[in-house]
């Protein structure tokens, strides 16, 4: 005889009623008269009622021994809660898979450094649940709204034999003969070569810098996806990237309800970010803005992270920042015709005192422009001849931006560090686990 199907916990809304089988771990357990299981199954949560009238006699008393984090497996009829009306599982009988002793992670508060040794653990966490949940939805969107809008997938390697956005954030290693090689900053320079094969590309992965820094903003390994455009301009990719940052934002909103709870999630600001045209504002705009709100920034200067916090805290809106001094800017960006001071870069930062999220802008066409912009940087231009060859053969207007994966999920969760938005963050000081 073939036993029942185990089900999900993600289903029982459309189970009521009915007896199922379930499987996996005990997030809490309450004894008293009628037992009381937390019951997790990786796709959603329920309670567990095992009282001794309606469970076996082996299984009431099993329930009564439970501790956290057991695995096993649970049979009983799906019903809803009176108060609640959420689904409720009245158990008949269960069974132990996995033992579990000592669990480290209690209910009760813990460090940031002895979560963070413990992150394999921290993981099961109902709030770090719903956060990885969140950042999967925006996965899968950035791909689906790139896919569907004519891009092809063009994957930009990680070894790279050069720097792409400066060579003091760069992680090294022994390539073979080659001599060294470094672990990709971005892949934004091999998408230039596919727009001429493909007209609009993205690549989508794990980007390394190597900064220094320790702020609640920054990785050494985080995630990011960078489309590129033939015959674009600045506009067209701020065009583009708030079309993307309200797709997603749409995604998340229909699709991650429960976790948006879980997280406490104010809604008001995601909502006004969907519906209303994001604010634009030069840099030279925003300097003077930054003043008034108290900051000490002078033109010339790139911003901190204080000085995007001041900015942001100030409006409830997105806000395209463009035409940077060319003097921070990357070597590649084209210089603004009505002023060569200028780049024609833009970054999109986020209210609430997020600060960058997109960076981007149109890319210099002209090769001179280039070969003296490597010259003035101090590159070796041979690292740089196959990147030279796009604008020698059809060169064209092109633009495009790169979004950090880690730093959307923490504005859309609201959360006060990156950490919380990779499963294994790397930074200065945390390689394990």
């Amino acid at each position: 005889m073939t036993s029942q199907p185990f089900t999900e916990v993600r289903f029982l809304a459309g189970q009521v009623g009915e007896t199922v089988r379930l499987r996996g771990w005990v997030r809490n357990a309450r004894t008293s008269k009628t037992r009381f299981i937390d019951l997790r199954d990786g796709s959603g949560f329920v309670q567990c009622v095992v009282g001794a009238a309606e469970a076996d006699p082996e299984s009431y008393e099993l329930a009564g021994k439970l501790t956290q984090e057991s695995a096993i497996t649970v049979t009983g009829i799906v019903q809803l809660h009176p108060k609640t009306g959420q689904p409720e599982l009245l158990v008949k009988s269960l069974a132990l898979i996995g033992g579990s002793q000592d669990y480290p992670i209690t209910p009760k508060e813990h460090g940031t450094e002895f979560l963070m040794e413990n992150r394999h653990l921290w993981l099961r966490s109902k709030r770090q649940w719903a956060i990885l949940r969140i950042r999967h939805t925006l996965v899968k969107g950035i791909r689906d709204f790139f896919d569907g809008d004519g891009f092809t997938l063009l994957d930009a390697p990680i070894l790279t034999p050069s720097a792409c956005e400066g060579t003091s954030t760069l992680f090294g290693t022994e390539y073979f003969h080659e001599g060294m090689a470094f672990l990709s900053q971005s892949g934004q320079l091999y998408q230039e070569p596919g727009i001429a094969a493909f007209g609009k590309t993205y690549c989508f992965g794990p980007t390394f810098r190597a900064e220094k820094s320790k702020t609640r903003r920054h990785l050494t390994e985080f995630w990011m996806v960078e489309p590129e455009v033939a015959f674009a301009h600045l506009d067209d990719v701020m065009a583009l990237g708030e079309r993307m940052t309200k797709f997603l934002i749409q995604r998340v909103l229909e699709g991650r309800q429960e976790e948006l709870k879980i997280l406490e999630r104010d809604l008001a600001p995601l909502e006004t970010a969907l519906t209303t045209t994001f604010d634009r504002m030069t840099y030279t705009e925003a300097v003077e803005k930054l003043k008034t709100l108290g900051s000490d920034i002078q033109w010339g200067e790139d911003f901190g992270n204080d000085d995007e916090t001041i900015l942001m805290n100030a409006t409830d809106k997105p806000l395209w920042v463009h035409r940077f001094p060319k003097a921070f800017k990357a070597f590649y960006m084209e210089p603004d015709p009505l002023d060569p001071k200028l780049a024609l870069g833009a970054d999109l930062l986020a209210p609430e005192g997020y600060g960058e999220v997109i960076g981007g802008g149109e890319r210099a066409s002209s090769l001179q422009y280039l070969l003296d912009q490597i010259d003035h940087e101090g590159l070796n231009r041979a690292d740089y001849e196959w990147y030279l060859d796009v604008r020698k053969y059809g060169g064209v207007p092109h633009a495009g931006f790169g979004m950090g994966l880690e730093r959307a999920v923490a504005w859309i969760c609201k959360l006060p560090h990156v950490r919380e938005t990779i499963p294994y963050p790397r930074m200065m000081g945390t390689l394990r686990p």
